[in-house]
């Protein structure tokens, strides 16, 4: 994969611009880049007043912040029956951050902790098939 102009160079052929040096073709060509890169920095000088290339972001700033999950461990430990429903309202309204029940799942998967089970209810009596009465088609 091609690697980025450094800021240095980028830098040398703006100034070298700016000081009437040459067009930004016949600096393209003795820095030894495209003219379309030396237009694209021009550009963005004009643009932003900044030499430097700006540093590129993939994908969204992450929610998950330290803060984040410092309140979802103080409220688990507060209160360890708190549905996901619960939590996500509380993340809502508290601290403005939205997270959808799969996502704040995966989230609390992710710092190890786990929502109380219910222990109220009696075990299902429903019985599993074995792999023989699966192929009889469920009779046994």
């Amino acid at each position: 994969m091609a690697r980025a102009y450094s800021n240095d160079l980028r830098r040398k052929l703006l100034e070298a611009h700016e000081q009437g040096q040459g067009t930004l073709e016949e600096l393209a060509e003795e820095f030894g880049v495209s003219l379309g890169f030396a237009k694209k920095i021009s550009a963005a000088l004009r643009r932003t007043g900044r030499m430097e290339r700006t540093e590129q972001r993939h994908g969204r700033r992450n929610q998950v912040t330290p803060l984040v999950q410092q309140r979802l461990r103080a409220w688990l430990r507060q209160q360890p029956d708190l549905t996901l429903g619960e939590l996500q309202r509380q993340l809502r309204e508290q601290m403005q951050v939205s997270f959808s029940i799969p996502r704040l799942w995966v989230v609390l998967r992710w710092m190890k902790l786990r929502l109380k089970k219910s222990r109220s209810m009696p075990r299902s009596r429903t019985h599993r098939k074995t792999s023989s009465a699966a192929r009889l088609g469920g009779r046994w």
